[in-house]
């Protein structure tokens, strides 16, 4: 009904192309408008001011010939101010767009290797939305924004990547395991000498007790029983610690079988034997 009788509306964020008779005649700004149809008035269409976006797929390869699929996000709108250009200039816009972007995008990546186009995709982005900038502002579309969005290597290549990621992680796992156990060996081999040393410092102060005890006996003995010497008492100390240890082990129901001279004429060759070993430890 409005069209007929010449009025028309046009929505927030919207603006119309008015022609008479064919010819670009102005710009409608949101709210309603006359155009008499009989004088040769009418409208062209409706543009849109609001941003639009535009995901494009463009692949490529790589300075290492790898080939990628680089995901590019172009946010785009018309200019009020050069909605005419923007209506008039351009018959399909995203096409437009998707030229640009395609052009940037493979002059760029083939000359970054591929670990340096991840690292370098916001350069990438830049460089896309310079040029779609002075590309586009010539037809009447300001470039809000771009953004690379995703970069998707071949599947292979993908696949490899990830195993090479995960040796590199198993192979610092591994150092660090054995790290781990190179320490866990050095701690436990100077436990081992520390506890070594301190058994061997208790077997020397037994036996240098053991000594000390022997001299005193034998000294004490020879000074209460006139007419005994140092080696009859010795001899009657080592004989009387024979027999004590053979009755132990008799007596110890979980001792093992020792076999040892026991007739009395062994005891003599067993006495000298044990004063040897003794003054020998002493000596050390």
């Amino acid at each position: 009904m409005g069209q007929a009788l010449g009025c028309i509306v046009v929505d927030q964020s919207t603006v119309a192309v008015k022609e008479h008779f064919g010819k670009f005649d102005n710009v409608l700004q949101p709210g309603c408008h006359c155009l008499p149809w009989c004088l040769g008035y009418q409208m062209a269409g409706k543009l849109s001011l609001r941003v639009n976006q535009l995901d494009v797929r463009c692949e490529t390869k790589t300075k290492d010939n790898v080939f990628v699929n680089v995901v590019a996000s172009i946010q785009y709108r018309a200019l009020s101010e050069k909605a005419a250009d923007a209506f008039y200039k351009l018959s399909n816009t995203k096409q437009q767009i998707q030229a640009y972007v395609f052009d940037v995008i493979r002059a760029s990546v083939p000359k970054l290797l591929l670990d340096d186009v991840f690292v370098q995709k916001n350069d990438i982005a830049k460089g896309v939305e310079e040029e779609l900038e002075k590309a586009m502002s010539g037809y009447g579309f300001e470039i809000v924004q771009t953004l690379i969005v995703d970069i998707e290597p071949d599947q292979h290549v993908k696949r490899s990547m990830n195993e090479i990621n995960a040796a590199a992680r198993m192979r610092v796992a591994a150092n660090e395991k054995a790290e781990a156990e190179k320490i866990l060996q050095i701690k436990r081999a100077e436990g081992e000498a520390e506890s070594k040393y301190l058994s061997g410092l208790g077997i020397a102060r037994q036996r240098q007790a053991i000594v000390d005890g022997l001299r005193d006996s034998v000294l004490a003995f020879s000074e209460n029983v006139p007419g005994t010497s140092a080696k009859d008492v010795m001899d009657m100390v080592l004989v009387t610690q024979y027999f004590d240890t053979m009755k132990d082990i008799g007596a110890s129901s979980k001792s093992s079988a020792v076999f040892i001279p026991h007739g009395p004429g062994a005891v003599k060759d067993i006495a000298d034997q044990i004063r040897d070993g003794l003054l020998q430890a002493q000596g050390v």
